[in-house]
């Protein structure tokens, strides 16, 4: 009987280390992704916008009309949405040369964005890309990115977008969540590989696979 309250403070000492890890590891994320900065002198083949997150488009778009790239390419775009329904929905002034504007319609997750990005990229014969996504999401997706694209340039260009809450308590614990959120999924994307080697099967059946043919052209 006495083996059982022993286990049970190994158990609990694991559990506690484990969770004290996971909490430095939480403040590592959120410091280290709140001092990414943006590089503006630097010049890219492409700009890159990952939608799902507020003024994303917005800055791409601002980017592209400063003329840090030769074309802009948005990632995860509804299907149903086509370029012009995009601008007109972003309402931005001065109104950019819709040419130099391509969506991807293909992906539908951050994996998917990396993939249907890297095709296009071969395609346009491009080295270089400006990656605009929101802050807490920058960390996850360069992990991504370069993954997908190991021989490429990412020059990172994260979005901080102001919340309008009429309680500010209520922004400060929507952020928390949502860096606790990626974080998680931050932590699973840093182990995906060792699991697809050990068991193949979870890399056979996944959605995000993207094919030349599913990408828009020139």
């Amino acid at each position: 009987m006495r083996r059982w309250p022993r286990a049970l403070r190994w158990l609990a000492s694991g559990a506690a280390a484990l969770a004290l890890l996971w909490l430095g590891g939480l403040t590592w994320f959120v410091q280290s992704s709140l001092t990414v900065t943006a590089d503006r002198t630097t010049a890219t083949d492409a700009i890159v916008v990952l939608t799902g997150g507020r003024q994303r488009l917005e800055t791409g778009l601002d980017l592209l009309g400063d003329g840090r790239a030769q074309k802009l390419f948005i990632s995860g775009v509804n299907p149903r949405v086509d370029r012009m329904e995009l601008l007109r929905v972003a309402a931005h002034l001065p109104t950019p040369d819709a040419s130099r504007i391509v969506l991807g319609h293909a992906a539908d997750n951050t994996l998917g964005n990396a993939r249907e990005t890297a095709v296009w990229m071969q395609q346009e014969g491009y080295s270089s890309l400006r990656l605009v996504t929101s802050w807490y999401h920058m960390r996850r997706s360069l992990l991504e990115f370069e993954r997908a694209m190991p021989a490429a340039s990412i020059v990172a260009e994260p979005v901080f977008a102001a919340r309008i809450e009429p309680h500010p308590w209520t922004a400060r614990l929507d952020t928390a969540l949502l860096a606790v959120i990626e974080y998680d999924k931050y932590l699973a994307t840093l182990i995906r590989p060792g699991l697809t080697a050990l068991w193949p099967r979870l890399g056979e059946a996944n959605p995000a696979a993207v094919t030349s043919a599913s990408l828009p052209r020139r």
